[in-house]
């Protein structure tokens, strides 16, 4: 390899060079990844909101399909595209195209995001923590006992220490929670069904698809909020299914994982978040919510995650929510410590994500960061969705209108003016847009994306973008070829991983999936062999007991099969 090549660099972050075409994935990847990423706490707020709101069955079938679908379309043509042409995060194309000061208010925009939906988290996992002192459901904007607080701050030292020291094993542990979590849900719902049924049918059986839709509209999604008020239609569906995680996709956050796709299309593979995860874990969780609800006697609005994952799943119901909170937290809270560290970068990691940590633990004090999860999601997507727009206006639009990309970069501006006046008057749109009323906020992320890819490009041509960089740019060429010179040539040196193909290995395997069909037939056997209440309440018990049986199970041979393929890995 060339010396100077490798002296230019090794002493560069990898963060800073695109990602070498040896650490590349396949689709198998991606699936795996948005399943576990779009299968968490949150769907049980999210799924029982919907409820609350007053959705209809119908609108909540047909319109979480459609808004999933088109959040899918958009990872598939806005974000993979621009993360495989580029192999870049958003991070470090922001900062080649606006300049540092754009990239550091960017930071400062993740910061606080991620540590909001962090102490979303916190208090959902406190929900559960919660049962074993007999503490009431935490529902008003603040804490009304102080009993809550403390183990909203005991939970969340855990959360900030393993944030801090022990990521890693937390990010292995939360790859192998998806399959359970989806299982988990579909079991609590199929759980609670039979309840359903005998609140609405006179009876615990549902015979046919014309019963089901029955039971949803009286008992489920009504169409109606319990204040009597207008529900919210199929247009607020499929708006906020869509705009759920405009953070990710139209906001282009999710460049960062998809820069290690093979192909643009695998984008599409996000399809196993949306339509596995929060297509059926959104009305998993409706139906879990409207279940407890009867068997507790009480409306949903009065119950919160802890309420409902233990009603409908038992004791696994304390695991699924203290486990899914504390794993979502975890991810999200190490994030919000890597935007900051990003802006105090003479300060570690573990200082930064310390100090925001204390944040979040504070915010997690206050329950309302769950109880308004579905608006303050689509309220953080119309934040960076004007990003996403500059980015994409940079990308795509200006090769074809004779403007220059990474005019930015090669004119070295520390301050793209277009960049943060764009950003701040999409900002200033969206929100105004919101407190005028015009229109649902649910879909105010689409005329901001387009007020603020119109404007960037206009100012841009103004600032520079029109002139001429043909020197800068056969330099940048000559860049990426040093680039994939010096990757090629490290590649040559790395020992490619192993795979445990042994038999053991897949032993594990079998029983750890075992123990998941074991878990869903007992489910089945709650909803389908129940044929009155007594016997349900005796089917229901024992899915209850041997799930949580099932469910210890899994975690033993599935943790256990992934240590053995890290240590395989470390002898080599």
């Amino acid at each position: 390899m060339n010396d100077q090549l490798t002296k230019r660099f090794d002493k560069l972050d990898e963060e800073q060079l695109p990602i070498a075409n040896n650490q590349l994935h396949g689709g198998k990847h991606f699936a795996g990844l948005y399943a576990g990423e779009h299968v968490a706490a949150t769907e049980f707020v999210i799924g029982a909101t919907f409820v609350v709101l007053g959705a209809s069955t119908r609108d909540i079938l047909f319109g979480l399909l459609i808004g999933n679908i088109l959040a899918v379309l958009s990872w598939t043509f806005l974000t993979a595209p621009i993360a495989v042409q580029t192999r870049l995060s958003l991070y470090t194309y922001l900062n080649k195209i606006a300049g540092s000061t754009m990239t550091k208010l960017y930071n400062w925009a993740n910061v606080i995001i991620f540590t909001v939906i962090s102490a979303a988290m916190i208090t959902v996992s406190s929900s559960a923590v919660r049962f074993f002192f007999n503490i009431p459901a935490q529902l008003d904007w603040y804490s009304t006992n102080l009993w809550f607080i403390l183990i909203v701050v005991g939970v969340g030292i855990v959360v900030v220490l393993v944030a801090i020291y022990g990521f890693n094993t937390v990010a292995d542990f939360s790859s192998i929670c998806a399959p359970w979590l989806f299982a988990l849900f579909v079991a609590g719902a199929l759980a609670l069904l039979p309840a359903l049924s005998h609140s609405v049918l006179g009876t615990t059986t549902i015979s046919s698809w014309k019963e089901f839709l029955q039971i949803g509209d009286q008992s489920i999604w009504k169409g109606v909020p319990n204040t009597g008020d207008a529900g919210i239609g199929l247009w607020e569906v499929i708006g906020f299914a869509w705009a759920a995680n405009t953070i990710t996709h139209v906001g282009l956050i999710d460049m960062a994982i998809l820069r290690y796709a093979k192909k643009a299309s695998y984008g599409l593979y996000s399809s196993f978040g949306m339509l596995f995860g929060h297509y059926i874990a959104w009305i998993a969780a409706g139906i879990m919510g409207a279940g407890a609800g009867v068997l507790l006697g009480q409306p949903v609005v009065e119950l919160d995650p802890g309420d409902v994952a233990y009603y409908a799943l038992g004791a696994s119901g304390f695991v699924i929510v203290i486990v899914a909170g504390w794993t979502t937290a975890n991810a999200n809270l190490y994030r919000a410590g890597l935007a900051a560290q990003a802006i105090f970068y003479h300060h570690s990691r573990r200082r930064t994500t310390l100090v925001v940590g204390i944040f979040t633990v504070i915010i997690a004090c206050f329950p309302f960061v769950f109880t308004k999860m579905l608006p303050m999601l689509t309220y953080a997507g119309l934040i960076v969705v004007p990003v996403g727009a500059i980015v994409f206006a940079e990308h795509f639009i200006f090769p074809k209108i004779g403007l220059t990309r990474y005019w930015g970069y090669y004119k070295k501006l520390v301050t793209s003016r277009p960049a943060v006046f764009s950003w701040g008057a999409g900002l200033v749109l969206g929100f105004g847009l919101n407190a005028l009323q015009i229109m649902s906020f649910y879909y105010l992320f689409i005329p901001t994306w387009i007020f603020t890819l119109i404007l960037y490009t206009f100012l841009a041509r103004r600032y520079g973008a029109a002139e001429d960089y043909t020197h800068e740019k056969a330099e940048e060429v000559q860049l990426q070829a040093d680039i994939v010179a010096y990757q090629e040539e490290k590649a040559k040196r790395k020992v490619p991983r192993q795979k445990d193909t042994s038999m053991f290995s897949r032993l594990l395997a079998y029983a750890s999936v075992a123990c998941l069909l074991v878990i869903l037939a007992l489910s089945v056997n709650v909803m389908l062999a129940s044929p009155d209440m007594e016997i349900y309440n005796v089917n229901k018990a024992m899915f209850h007991q041997y799930g949580f049986y099932c469910t210890i199970g899994y975690f033993v041979f599935a943790y256990w099969n992934l240590q053995r393929k890290k240590t395989l890995n470390k002898a080599i």
